[in-house]
């Protein structure tokens, strides 16, 4: 537990300064997080780092990160080539190395676009609404703790047992109940819109998607049957691991046309 509690308090004095400087270290800073998530995965496949399908989807991931601040390109037009790029030689290389199955290839490039859109969302809301980011970052947040804290508590409703066996209903309940609290005070200081409620809302769907992103997590663990994405962070396992309910959320955002 305190292991888990000084990591925590490490990775907080890293990011949250990494969130309000912005600009090239904030780029910078979450097309590496990009890669190690991606790399995290690479490595639950078995695939080695030191490969092509490793390095070039590694450094695919980068650069769709990067691309928020590409004069020429809309993001977009930088992820469509990336992708049908890397689609396109990591079949060729399959022809040479038959060891990399059509599936791998697939895999690579679903991780790679979820990866890098979600962490290249992240940069895009920072640059365009600084104030909204950190709104959708104190939901998840207190989603996350409500969750744990109630439901060690109170939980005795299995969530999804096949996927999570920890998690349970009224974790889930009392986490999105504390988050739409905090948004709601949140709000009446810091206005995001016009309509308070049309804003809270977003927040409240925003709470229980970043709890599916958890669940979407899990599930990924399961098949590939490890505890944790990663050992980077002692006692909390990945970036996979930590940035699973944000992930799922700014691919969200990126869909509705938020960033």
């Amino acid at each position: 537990m305190f292991t888990r509690v000084i990591t925590a308090l490490i990775a907080v004095a890293v990011f949250i300064p990494l969130i309000w400087i912005g600009s090239w270290p904030l780029v910078i800073g979450m097309a590496v997080l990009a890669v190690i998530g991606l790399s995290e995965f690479l490595h639950m496949k078995k695939i080695k780092l030191i490969s092509f399908p490793s390095v070039f989807s590694l450094t695919s991931v980068f650069i769709m990160v990067l691309s928020v601040y590409f004069p020429l390109l809309s993001a977009v037009d930088v992820f469509s080539r990336i992708i049908v790029l890397t689609m396109v030689l990591l079949f060729l290389y399959s022809l040479a190395f038959l060891k990399i199955k059509t599936k791998d290839i697939a895999e690579i490039i679903l991780m790679m676009i979820y990866i890098g859109i979600g962490f290249y969302a992240l940069v895009a809301l920072r640059v365009t609404n600084f104030s909204l980011l950190a709104l959708i970052l104190l939901v998840i947040w207190a989603t996350d703790s409500g969750a744990y804290l109630i439901g060690r508590k109170i939980g005795k409703t299995k969530l999804a047992p096949m996927i999570s066996p920890n998690k349970t209903v009224e974790g889930a309940l009392g986490g999105t109940v504390l988050a739409s609290v905090l948004a709601f005070i949140y709000l009446l200081y810091f206005p995001q819109s016009q309509s308070l409620f049309s804003t809270f809302f977003l927040m409240v769907v925003i709470s229980v998607t970043g709890q599916i992103g958890d669940l979407l997590e899990s599930k990924l663990k399961r098949e590939y049957d490890t505890k944790d994405s990663g050992n980077i962070l002692p006692g909390h396992g990945g970036i996979l691991d930590r940035f699973d309910s944000l992930l799922l959320v700014l691919n969200v955002l990126f869909i509705l046309g938020v960033v």
